[in-house]
């Protein structure tokens, strides 16, 4: 099997519903982004995808939530702005685009959320 994955950064601020915490508050991450696609197949050329054309996917998911107030974006003007949530989001939304096995979120350097179906 083979792995292709590509990364993305984007900064925004949230609110977490139905927390019991700081996080409750608004504050922002510089949030990143891992998609991975996986396959059993490369093309002539040697590659699952494209890094390029899975970045560019990429990008007009993603730079939608950039400097925003996930808060005001749907999903989340309801759905809590978890990383959890964010990761299905974005996996939903970039499967729209082209296969995606997999998107992790990171909050910070050390934590992070997959969803994967």
């Amino acid at each position: 099997m083979y792995e292709v994955i590509v990364e993305q950064t984007f900064a925004a601020a949230h609110a977490l519903r139905n927390y019991h915490g700081s996080c409750e508050r608004t504050h922002g991450h510089n949030f990143r982004v891992e998609i991975t696609v996986v396959g059993g197949k490369v093309d002539q050329a040697g590659m699952l995808i494209d890094f390029l054309d899975l970045k560019r996917h990429m990008d007009k998911v993603v730079m939608r939530l950039d400097h925003t107030f996930l808060n005001e974006i749907e999903p989340f003007t309801t759905l809590s702005p978890s990383a959890e949530n964010i990761a299905k989001h974005l996996y939903e939304e970039l499967s729209k685009l082209t296969p995606v096995s997999r998107v992790r979120v990171w909050e910070t350097n050390e934590m992070s959320a997959v969803y994967h179906e």
